[in-house]
């Protein structure tokens, strides 16, 4: 158990999912790529006050965790694991959505966002 919460540096883990949520509100938003993700999905864009609380809060869990994994692997000069682990995720997560015969416009703006989320992730380790 130590070894997952020694020496992990909490300050890039915490801004990391921080800034990891910012981009996902604007990678799905109608500015980006919302509208098309949205389309995919056969749901409708709404405004703040309608989103869906539940899922934001297990988003923001989930980036939570990526990013503590991302600080882990850190420590442990472990980074390549880290990419290995987001291509491996990200290629089941498209797997996901095609076995559900979402667009593959829809597949790619997930597989997307968890790439840029990730590297967001990596760049706070390496900033902070």
């Amino acid at each position: 158990m130590a070894e997952i919460v020694t020496n992990v540096n909490w300050m890039a883990v915490i801004v990391g999912t921080i800034v990891a949520f910012i981009v996902g509100w604007l990678w799905y938003s109608p500015m980006l790529f919302g509208k098309t993700w949205a389309a995919g999905n056969g749901v409708e864009l709404g405004s703040a006050a309608s989103m869906p609380i539940k899922a934001m809060v297990l988003q923001f869990v989930g980036l939570f965790l990526i990013a503590w994994f991302v600080g882990v692997t850190a420590v442990e000069s472990r980074l390549l694991t880290f990419i290995l682990a987001v291509i491996a995720f990200g290629v089941l997560q498209a797997s996901g959505g095609l076995f559900a015969k979402k667009p593959q416009a829809v597949v790619l703006i997930d597989f997307g966002y968890l790439i840029a989320a990730s590297v967001v992730m990596f760049l706070a380790q390496a900033i902070l």
